[in-house]
């Protein structure tokens, strides 16, 4: 018999509200005056290349970068935070409005976190590939960013505004925070198959550091967490993916496409193309895609605005197809749980103590929330031999 999607997803949405209902005095909102008691902190670079010069000189470079906080009471599995397009590990760090990110309010609740600048990115930036094409109009533009976080609509010469009853803080410092935090890349992002198979990579040699973990992306890196989970199928217990900027579906797969709005847009929003094998790999890891609230229905004249609508059909048409293959996919928006005004960024919201709520409901449901075997911290990456042309390590050179 086949089971009606739509019935099905009615019933998850319900069970979902309601056990949020009755975990919601248990969970989180209660404990801001709980003192985060740490184990351990610090950082660490992982992954990355070195390239021999002809004069000689040696250049460490593309590499990732990760600041890490282990609670003393650790749970087992760590949380890996990577942040998305012009963004750094600073979106996970404190809101707009400085309130507590996920940074700390996570570790409070005995997660261990890490969190990452990506390759060419804020702390992670030094790279030989310093030429840089900026094809995506969210980060050439103010009014770009602000519609790709579905703070408002920007559409200038017309001043913006904000859509009514949004979670994003629109006093006139956190506006201002907002667009401080703004990062520029410091070299190539590349939208090729290959540069997506290096992020996905570079993940991996964390992951080598930290064990298992659960991976949560935001917007653009939805796509490097794909690869991620394609790259380490064993190390990933869980992906969390907050607004995925894109999917990936096997090259056989046939999906419709949507009105795209804009030309550009609709070039955007085309589903990264892999092997059959690489994409069942990500049938063994369990996903969540959360949506936020403000998405369009309609095709726009706007960029930004056509991007999370065609991202939210995406992303069911991912699920299906990786669902039809033995996955575990679930795809939710939060207005459909009674959560709503949330952005393109609802941990940074107004309400991320809820949406902290429902990230730990999901790793519970999932059994990842267990402490019989806690984390401890990073373990020292293995380099086997000298990365720079050293004669003798006991030889003080002249």
């Amino acid at each position: 018999m086949r089971i009606n999607p739509d019935r099905h997803r009615i019933f998850w949405i319900a069970g979902w509200a309601l056990g949020t209902l009755l975990l919601a005095g248990c969970a989180g909102t209660g404990d801001l005056e709980k003192p985060i008691t740490l184990k351990t902190m610090g950082s660490l670079y992982f992954g990355g290349t070195v390239t021999k010069l002809d004069n000689g000189e040696t250049f460490h470079g593309d590499h990732g970068y990760a600041q890490y906080f282990i609670p003393a009471k650790s749970r087992n599995y760590p949380l890996i935070m990577w942040h998305g397009i012009g963004q750094s590990g600073r979106s996970y760090e404190s809101t707009p409005d400085g309130r507590e990110g996920f940074m700390a309010i996570l570790p409070r609740r005995d997660w261990p976190v890490y969190i990452i600048d990506q390759p060419r990115r804020g702390r992670a930036g030094r790279t030989l590939d310093t030429k840089i094409i900026n094809v995506i109009p969210t980060t050439m533009r103010e009014s770009s960013a602000w519609n790709a976080f579905r703070n408002g609509i920007w559409d200038p010469p017309k001043a913006p505004y904000c859509y009514p009853g949004t979670q994003f803080p629109h006093d006139p410092a956190s506006i201002d925070q907002f667009f401080r935090q703004q990062t520029p890349d410091t070299g190539a992002e590349p939208r090729t198959s290959d540069y997506y198979r290096f992020m996905g990579n570079t993940m991996a040699e964390l992951l080598r550091q930290t064990g298992p973990a659960v991976l949560i992306t935001h917007s653009n890196s939805g796509k490097y967490g794909w690869f991620s989970g394609m790259a380490a199928p064993e190390s990933l217990k869980a992906i969390v993916a907050f607004e995925p900027g894109h999917i990936v579906l096997p090259e056989n797969e046939k999906v419709f496409d949507p009105p795209a709005g804009t030309e550009d847009a609709g070039r955007n929003m085309q589903p990264i193309r892999v092997a059959e094998e690489e994409f069942r790999k990500l049938a063994k890891i369990p996903i969540l895609i959360v949506y936020g609230d403000n998405i369009a229905t309609e095709p726009s004249t706007i960029f930004n605005v056509n991007i999370w609508r065609l991202s939210s059909i995406r992303a069911r048409q991912f699920a299906d197809a990786l669902n039809r293959r033995g996955g575990d996919v679930r795809v939710i928006r939060l207005p459909e749980l009674g959560i709503r005004g949330n952005t393109h960024a609802p941990f940074a919201d107004r309400n991320n103590l809820e949406i902290a709520d429902l990230l730990e409901r999901y790793l519970h449901e999932k059994g990842l929330d267990g402490r019989d075997r806690p984390h401890s911290g990073p373990a020292r990456k293995a380099v086997p031999q000298y990365t720079i042309p050293l004669q003798n390590a006991n030889t003080q050179q002249e």
